[in-house]
């Protein structure tokens, strides 16, 4: 099973970009997290250039959605809202054949940051996502400089992550009625 895992956040050091690390280091054996760390290279999107042929890094992001699975998002809310990076890689995708049910997992690194995940939520489901609820966890790395070898070897994170990989590969296994 292969997993397209994106983070929100182009800061170094992000704490969304350390869990969708910690995420592959705990993936077992059947299933492969590709982390996609191309978010910077799209350009601002513009519906004059999605066309049969939109640019490179647009065509690049598409094929890896095709290619996968099921799609992790973990992003950071800013002023209440979906980090604008992030929101310009789903405008990409709102025309793509490839997205259209895709099933789609979201973490939450701060749990008080509860906005951006109802955005999201909202924006992926007109979308046409299959949003696997489940699946979809916060975790509190907000302020915890914790690498992604330390999230994945914690006691409570690296299960909670785990336990997200397992009920959303589970959930990419049984279509939905």
């Amino acid at each position: 099973m292969r997993i397209l895992a994106i983070s929100g956040s182009l800061r170094t050091g992000s704490s969304n970009t350390r869990a969708i690390e910690a995420l592959a280091r705990l993936a077992p054996g059947d299933v492969e997290i590709i982390i996609y760390r191309e978010l910077g290279q799209l350009p601002h999107f513009n519906p004059d250039l999605d066309t049969d042929s939109p640019p490179a890094p647009v065509q690049a992001l598409r094929r890896e959605i095709g290619l996968c699975d099921g799609l992790i998002i973990c992003s950071p809310e800013y002023a209440h809202g979906v980090a604008g990076v992030m929101k310009n890689a789903l405008d990409w995708l709102v025309g793509s054949l490839e997205f259209s049910g895709t099933p789609v997992a979201l973490i939450n690194a701060s749990p008080r940051a509860t906005l951006a995940q109802a955005h999201m939520f909202g924006t992926l489901e007109v979308m046409g996502a299959r949003l696997v609820d489940a699946a979809s966890i916060a975790i509190p790395l907000q302020g915890v400089s914790l690498t992604s070898d330390e999230i994945a070897a914690d006691p409570t994170l690296g299960p909670k992550l785990r336990g997200l990989l397992e009920t959303f590969a589970e959930a990419i296994r049984t279509p939905p009625s």
